[in-house]
């Protein structure tokens, strides 16, 4: 391999380092694109969750599919579980409040502090995105 071929890669591997290590460990406060919504992703098992820290507007969930959790705050409430390792980023389940309905989820990063947020149907073959800010 030529010296400036090798010195290239070598760049790129060390420019792709940190994009690989943040995917490891989704941890820390992230702002929903709406700015509605503040959620605290972190570890919970073998897993990760993401649990609402604070909401505006409506603070209940008055959308859930079951009349006995309509009334409960959305703060405290867990929106994203079971997330895991997968391919480039991770998958588990979105639970959005605003419609009451879990999705499959996706999630993967871009940059030091964006998220970027799917939830499918279909087995994949529709997704809506949303890309959060990691604050802290």
């Amino acid at each position: 391999m030529k010296p400036a071929v090798l010195a290239a890669t070598l760049g790129l591997a060390v420019l792709a380092g940190p994009a690989l290590a943040q995917s490891a460990d989704p941890s820390g406060i992230y702002l929903s694109e709406s700015k509605e919504t503040r959620v605290r992703v972190a570890k919970c098992g073998n897993a990760y969750c993401g649990t609402i820290v604070s909401v505006q507007g409506e603070a209940k969930d008055v959308n859930n599919p079951d009349p006995n959790l309509r009334g409960r705050n959305l703060v405290g409430v867990q929106m994203i579980t079971d997330i895991r390792p997968s391919g480039d980023g991770f998958t588990g389940q979105l639970y959005n409040y605003k419609d009451g309905k879990t999705y499959t989820g996706k999630m993967s990063f871009k940059g030091g502090n964006a998220m970027q947020l799917s939830g499918c149907i279909l087995g994949g073959l529709i997704c809506r995105s949303q890309t959060w800010t990691k604050i802290n």
